[in-house]
């Protein structure tokens, strides 16, 4: 997989394709995540991108990723929702 929006490749850890599974979230999903998202970074190197789908009903989806030679996703977590800032 590949992300035009970050012009990287898209690596998915094993941890990250067995949640997947157990939360039904699909590949096509985490393709248009990347590319739509919304994105918050944690520091220069890593960050989350959510999105909610409209045919879930789990809240945001979200993936935890590392920014190396590619896009490093940690892992995929669903009922996600942004902690308040303040």
């Amino acid at each position: 997989m590949h992300c035009q929006r970050f012009g990287l490749d898209v690596y998915i850890t094993r941890h990250a394709s067995e949640r997947m599974v157990q939360r039904r979230v699909s590949d096509s999903e985490i393709a248009e995540l990347m590319e739509t998202g919304e994105i918050r970074y944690k520091d220069s190197q890593r960050l989350w991108v959510a999105k909610a789908f409209e045919d879930r009903c789990d809240n945001l989806i979200c993936v935890a990723v590392a920014l190396e030679d590619t896009l490093v996703v940690k892992t995929v977590m669903h009922h996600f929702s942004w902690e308040v800032e303040g």
